[in-house]
């Protein structure tokens, strides 16, 4: 759930969201306009050498695994640790900068095959150390596929690879990667879509290299652990004794980075100043927690906001420790459109019609973050405009943001219940985040439902096991997942609803796809919008998949956000604009 990027490719000129850059109009609230942003989250500075800096945490990643994770904080995470072949400077999430690769990617003219050279003298970490080749990369690319990894995008983005086929045995070998040599990858796909790839695909942490004769017997595993045995090839590593046993990574307690041995600087952009990264995790009370960054030495936040009390305080007493970073994307509520009662689309239109969005606002900090959506494609990116822009397609259920008590009642009428409200007689099972802004936020949507007639039973879990376990597991039969949020991938709107609602892209595990929607005229016209290269065209395109996604009701969407981060007072703490969090690869301490 990510990002942003520009090469001069066919896919033409993306809109970047920049960390001053205006995300929208207004509303009454006198908020959602402009964007703040403190000293230490503007342009990289110089920073010193050394030191050690503290994120604290309240709960975990999605995986550790780099390959498997689609979270926000796993890529925190494996930014910092792993060689993608292209990254991104942290104050521009648009243009793609070479990392493992050499140069740029070469497309061929049918755009149907994609080249990439990639640097000498790059090594993994310790117990591997050896050079990587392109044949790390190919089976990194391999790997996703694998049903003991089941990597959350790897349909999406590079299932158009000739050969490619989603949840295989492990060790599977896809006929469309060709290594020539050790400094060449080659893609050869199946549709006209190289633009993609050259575009952000290839900026993945799906291509960051994994050695197979080290890796296969973990993903042999039928849960592969690569992840907890893990090489690097960034300037960081998580903390790991001889045979390679990350014992710096305790699920739900600590993530332990300490510097790769094996990095050479002169092969790398990031400047990587400090010398160590700890990550507790366990900080439940979330007012505490930034508080005591707010007010102490070396820490930054991490899988967590700031509560509103302190956001509001952050933002007039303590500008210089708050960034407030456009996330280009937006958190909803998902209803699972494949178990009753939401399967039937107008209970879920009822449901739209009459949420109070704007509380769902109010508990994450209000207007100050961001403004409530009209529908998915969010501001910044190419599609927003043509899918109506900050009004949006005009659609009734979704035009009142406080919520329309009378609408809601048509909407449930025509559902067949008289009542006007929802009738049926037993729970829905809702599964939310049992921490801070996110435990309230699922509250408020609790009360929300139950406001419209539901039973719900609210079950609250950590943030990683909101995911792995319940929400991105299909068979789990959630109905409705509150705390889920999604920002683009990189800067095309084919990031924002081809993994989310494109029923072909719905997995057993890891799925992205929240409600489950899989309806043939939507998929039909978002694999359609994949091969235009012509920028206006696909813009219109994506924006028509918009609109009729934003038709089928399919989730409450309830801010296009901002995500407030916030620093110690001796940190030089620097924002990536492209996963809209501090990057610690060019963070450092005063």
């Amino acid at each position: 759930m990510r990002r942003s990027v520009r090469w001069a490719t066919t896919l033409g000129i993306v809109l970047a969201l920049g960390l001053g850059a205006a995300a929208c109009g207004g509303d009454d609230e006198g908020g959602g306009g402009g964007d703040e942003q403190g000293a230490s989250a503007g342009a990289p500075v110089e920073g010193k050498q050394g030191g050690k800096l503290t994120v604290l945490w309240t709960d975990d990643v999605d995986f550790i695994d780099p390959g498997r994770s689609y979270y926000q904080m796993g890529y925190f995470v494996s930014s910092a640790t792993q060689k993608a072949l292209y990254g991104y400077k942290p104050d521009d999430g648009e243009t793609m900068v070479p990392d493992l690769a050499e140069g740029g990617p070469k497309i061929s003219a049918d755009s149907k095959t994609v080249t990439v050279k990639i640097k000498k003298g790059v090594k993994f970490s310790p117990p591997v150390n050896r050079e990587v080749t392109s044949k790390d990369v190919k089976y990194a690319i391999e790997r996703g596929f694998f049903n003991s990894v089941n990597n959350g995008y790897a349909g999406a983005y590079f299932g158009d690879i000739e050969g490619s086929k989603v949840a295989v045995k492990p060790g599977t070998k896809i006929r469309g990667i060709e290594t020539p040599d050790d400094q060449t990858i080659v893609l050869n796909l199946k549709t006209p879509t190289a633009g993609v790839y050259a575009s952000g695909a290839l900026g993945q942490m799906l291509t960051a290299p994994v050695p197979e004769e080290y890796a296969k017997e973990f993903d042999a595993k039928e849960d592969s652990t690569y992840g907890e045995h893990q090489v690097a090839t960034g300037p960081y590593m998580i903390e790991n004794d001889a045979k390679g046993n990350t014992v710096g990574y305790q699920p739900g307690k600590r993530i332990h980075l300490v510097r790769n041995p094996s990095w050479d600087k002169s092969l790398d952009f990031k400047p990587a100043y400090l010398d160590e990264i700890d990550m507790p995790s366990g900080n439940d009370d979330t007012t505490v927690a930034s508080r005591k960054i707010l007010t102490g030495q070396s820490m930054i936040n991490g899988d967590f906001a700031p509560p509103p009390p302190i956001l509001k305080q952050a933002s007039t007493k303590q500008k210089d420790q708050l960034a407030l970073v456009p996330a280009g994307g937006q958190r909803y509520v998902s209803m699972n459109t494949q178990i009753k009662p939401f399967d039937d689309i107008n209970v879920r239109k009822a449901v739209i019609a009459g949420f109070d969005r704007n509380a769902m606002r109010l508990s994450r900090g209000g207007a100050i973050l961001g403004d409530v959506p009209t529908h998915f494609i969010p501001p910044g990116l190419a599609g927003f405009e043509e899918a109506g822009g900050v009004k949006g397609p005009g659609l009734d259920f979704m035009s009142k943001p406080e919520g329309d008590p009378a609408l809601a009642a048509e909407y449930f009428k025509k559902a067949g219940m008289s009542s006007g409200k929802f009738e049926g007689s037993g729970e829905v099972l809702m599964v939310g985040t049992s921490e801070g802004v996110a435990q309230k936020a699922a509250e408020v949507a609790k009360e929300n439902f139950e406001k419209l007639g539901f039973k719900v039973r609210l079950r609250l879990v950590t943030q990683d096991s909101m995911y792995t376990k319940f929400c991105n597991v299909p068979k789990a039969d959630v109905a409705l997942c509150p705390n889920v949020g999604w920002s683009k991938d990189f800067a095309d709107a084919q990031t924002i609803l081809d993994p989310t609602f494109n029923g072909e892209n719905i997995i057993p595990q890891n799925n992205s796809n929240w409600p489950q929607l899989d309806d043939p005229k939507i998929n039909s016209a978002m694999n359609k919008a994949k091969q235009l290269k012509e920028p206006a065209e696909r813009a219109k395109a994506w924006a028509d998949a918009d609109k009729m996604i934003t038709e089928q009701a399919p989730a409450v969407n309830w801010i296009w956000d901002k995500t407030p981060l916030i620093a110690s007072g001796n940190v030089n703490a620097v924002a990536s604009q492209y996963n809209t969090q501090w990057d610690v690869a060019w963070t450092s301490v005063k």
